[in-house]
């Protein structure tokens, strides 16, 4: 009897523990989203947005107007302060991506990014000034060596794994960012592209580089992720300071977290004052080629 009757008596104590809750979603204004660079012998490039609602359908239109114009975008570098101009970049389609970079008939104040020097960056638009700073850093954190190899014994044997040795200076403190190219194609960061040094501290260590990812496209999986045999391949390492690498860090996360119902809720932490969403990032760039053999 005992068991015929807990069964009804456990379901009624679960389902009466059942309350429906309802989110009252507000409605906010859009914020500015800034994506800002600067690199070392490469002139700075912003790229300004307004946020967009959670529930909005993204489409390649909705993108484009997302976009902002004629802001005043002006960056220094301790010594000149240059104005910005914003520049279109055709698509295809009818569509266009927007961004501000060196005014280049007002050269005289134009400047590239330097090793060990600290940047600027103020924007105004719709009434609000935004500001943010950065630094390349000094290029501490250097490899000296990258090379390919066979994969595993199973895996297809026209593809290839990228190596890289890695040398990591003395004190705590060194941030990295890594991307790869492959063939003409663009650098790409890896899928976890950002690195601190709290256990590689003052060593010399090598290890497996994976392709950097196209995050508008599908992840590569399996096979997929390994160069090919014949490949030109090109790896970036840049050092970034801590807060390039915290707005990386957190970034990556709340990404690889989407549709997780487990994943613990986190915040992308950005370095744009007034409320502004994104970053402005400095890296400090060394980069090596190699064939797969």
């Amino acid at each position: 009897m005992k068991r015929h009757f807990l069964l009804p008596l456990f379901c009624l104590v679960f389902f009466s523990c059942e309350k429906n809750i309802d989110f009252n979603l507000k409605t906010v204004e859009p914020v500015l989203v800034v994506d800002a660079q600067i690199e070392n012998g490469a002139a700075p490039t912003v790229a300004l947005s307004s946020s967009l609602d959670f529930f909005s359908e993204i489409s390649p239109q909705l993108l484009s107007n997302s976009f902002v114009h004629n802001a005043e975008v002006t960056m220094s570098n301790g010594t000149l302060t240059h104005t910005l101009k914003e520049y279109t970049v055709p698509l295809g389609n009818g569509y266009f991506i927007y961004y501000y970079g060196i005014d280049s008939s007002n050269l005289a104040t134009a400047f590239v990014g330097e090793f060990a020097k600290q940047y600027s960056l103020t924007i105004k638009v719709n009434g609000k000034t935004y500001t943010a700073n950065t630094t390349i850093p000094a290029l501490t954190k250097i490899f000296d060596s990258i090379w390919t190899k066979l994969p595993p014994p199973g895996v297809d044997t026209s593809k290839r794994l990228l190596m890289a040795r890695a040398i990591d200076p003395p004190g705590l403190g060194n941030y990295v960012r890594y991307f790869t190219k492959r063939n003409s194609g663009p650098f790409l960061p890896g899928f976890n592209s950002v690195f601190n040094d709290d256990v590689t501290d003052g060593t010399t260590y090598q290890g497996i580089v994976e392709p950097g990812v196209d995050r508008n496209s599908s992840i590569p999986t399996g096979d997929d992720r390994l160069f090919e045999r014949g490949d030109t391949i090109s790896f970036k390492l840049s050092n970034i300071d801590k807060a390039t690498y915290t707005f990386w860090n957190t970034w990556e996360f709340n990404q690889q977290s989407i549709g997780n119902p487990f994943s613990q809720p986190g915040k992308v932490i950005g370095n744009i004052s007034n409320g502004a969403l994104g970053a402005f990032c400095g890296y400090a760039s060394l980069v090596g080629t190699v064939i797969a053999r």
